[in-house]
């Protein structure tokens, strides 16, 4: 049996932002066996199963309603926004990431080159695009432009970087003579030049798991409220984890530690349970991979990994085994990866196709218990001949019942992206309100902010944060106000149609300096951000 739709699921329009309900929703790309996209199906024609057990089908938005947002007018002067139609309006959201992070030198030149070749030869104008890069931060190369020229030029600026987190191993001691018995001076100091080769190498390890997931973090806050399905196309040499959920494990530990597969973030008949470094390695960031996962799959974020190393015509256990794993982060988001090639650049143009065949679809689970645990998906259409990608499922995680979120951690990481924040969307207006003072006029969307129901109406949560930094990055004045209250429910449904207004008034010194501005729902942690420049 088919999951049904309800008659109006084809017309009912999909949650920009869901933060007070457990709807989920799947971007199933349905193309032939041509590789052509399937445009002409309908709720009716998927069977969608959660645990083994068909779902019914709430929401569906076919290629043919592309999610396009209007072109939004001029904002008055003063007045900033972080609204979808001001941060990626018209087509598809595009991402390009060029890893340095997980990458060599000499990988990363090829890869932008790749990069040029695809903006030369197949970019269309129309289709919009970003280009960040991931050093020992995410930063923004690039913000959303359908301009091929804007591309190139900022792809030509760009300069590759050493990889900074991966250490230089330490030459080993050589012994020529096959006969020689080493002392125990000898034994003492190699082995503690061993010791000190694996502690770099954890280290480094660390530096990249953590940096990767900081990025992944950064873009789900910057993409998140944007609605439909989001393509980013990360450009490595590969991941130092996987999201598998049965084998949280990492890439790339010293050969001591390894176990086929299971060390190296791929599918494996192995024992799971690791002991040693590779084990307490895994055990200390599982809970962050977790996160993260959910976050990307609540968010609609899609990873296609592209490998920068091209075709490796000897493939060594470590390049096997770290394409597997850009393969399964390409599964466990509904991306696709593209190792092994010569022709990097195709892969690239056939995320754009995947845009064109992709249907979002969205029901409420009939399992209501959020156990962090992971549930497997299973999307089928009835048609033959037609081949279907979609996430294979996600760990429900209810982001309002987090016990351990550190509010002032998350607002310090969210201030520091290069990029605007939208889970949280708002319109900004900056006043001044005498030579050495400005106010600062939040006007926030509440179909973004969750609220829960309380004795006598509805309880919200959240934030507003205010803070101007020098062109150094030191803070010079900041004010925050709180709105923690239960509000009678005629207010509530008052400010839904009216929209949440508050202000924030602060001190404004002199020079060439910047504002940043925060929103942050204090339930859920989601948090949308705004940065103006300010001279005075």
């Amino acid at each position: 049996m088919r999951a049904q739709a309800p008659p109006n699921a084809q017309d009912a329009p999909v949650p920009t932002i869901r933060v007070s309900t457990h709807l989920t929703l799947i971007d199933a790309v349905v193309i032939d066996k041509h590789g052509q996209p399937v445009l002409d199906l309908h709720p009716q024609d998927f069977t969608v199963q959660e645990k083994g057990k068909n779902q019914k089908v709430s929401f569906f938005t076919p290629p043919s309603a592309a999610r396009n947002l209007p072109a939004a007018p001029p904002l008055p002067a003063g007045t900033y926004s972080n609204r979808p139609e001001y941060r990626a309006p018209g087509g598809p959201a595009i991402v390009v990431v060029l890893d340095a992070a997980n990458t060599s030198f000499r990988d990363q030149i090829y890869g932008r080159l790749e990069m040029l070749k695809f903006v030369k030869d197949q970019y269309q104008p129309g289709q919009r695009m970003a280009i960040f890069t991931l050093t020992s931060q995410l930063a923004l190369l690039q913000d959303f432009t359908s301009d091929p020229q804007i591309l190139l030029d900022a792809l030509q600026q760009y300069a590759p970087h050493e990889p900074a987190l991966t250490p230089v191993p330490a030459p080993r001691p050589e012994v020529s003579n096959s006969q020689f018995s080493p002392s125990p001076v000898f034994v003492a100091a190699s082995a503690a030049i061993q010791s000190f080769q694996t502690g770099e190498v954890t280290y480094s390890m660390d530096r990249r798991v953590e940096t990767t997931l900081s990025a992944m973090r950064s873009l789900v806050r910057i993409l998140g409220g944007i609605p439909g399905r989001k393509n980013i196309v990360w450009l490595t040499a590969g991941f130092p984890f996987s999201l598998f959920p049965d084998d949280l494990s990492f890439s790339g530990l010293p050969s001591s530690d390894r176990m086929p597969c299971a060390t190296q973030g791929c599918v494996s008949a192995a024992p799971r349970r690791l002991e040693g470094s590779a084990g307490a390695q895994r055990d200390r960031y599982a809970e962050q991979v977790r996160d993260v996962a959910a976050q990307l799959a609540s968010s609609q974020l899609a990873i296609y990994p592209v490998d920068v190393r091209g075709l490796e015509t000897k493939a060594t256990l470590n390049t096997v085994a770290s394409q597997m794993t850009m393969d399964e982060m390409a599964r466990e988001t509904g991306g696709e990866a593209f190792v092994n090639q010569n022709d990097i650049h195709n892969g690239v143009a056939r995320v754009l196709r995947d845009n064109s065949a992709s249907y979002t679809i969205g029901y409420y689970p009939e399992d209501k218990k959020w156990d962090r645990k992971y549930r497997a998906i299973n999307v089928k259409v009835n048609r033959e001949g037609v081949e279907v990608r979609y996430r294979r499922g996600y760990f429900a995680i209810d982001p309002a019942e987090e016990k351990e979120r550190k509010p002032d951690q998350e607002l310090t990481e969210a201030l520091q992206d290069r990029a605007p924040d939208t889970l949280v969307v708002f319109d900004a207006t900056v006043k001044p309100t005498d030579k050495s003072k400005m106010r600062v006029e939040f006007f926030v969307d509440p179909s973004s902010v969750s609220a829960e129901d309380a004795p006598g109406g509805k309880k919200i949560d959240v934030d507003f944060y205010a803070a101007i930094f020098s062109p150094a990055g030191k803070i010079l004045a900041s004010q925050s106000v709180r709105l923690d209250r239960t509000l009678p429910v005629d207010t509530y449904r008052q400010i839904l149609q009216q929209g949440m207004k508050v202000h924030v008034d602060l001190d404004s010194p002199p020079g060439r300096n910047e504002l940043r501005i925060a929103v942050r729902d204090g339930r859920t942690g989601y948090m949308g951000t705004i940065k103006a420049p300010l001279t005075q």
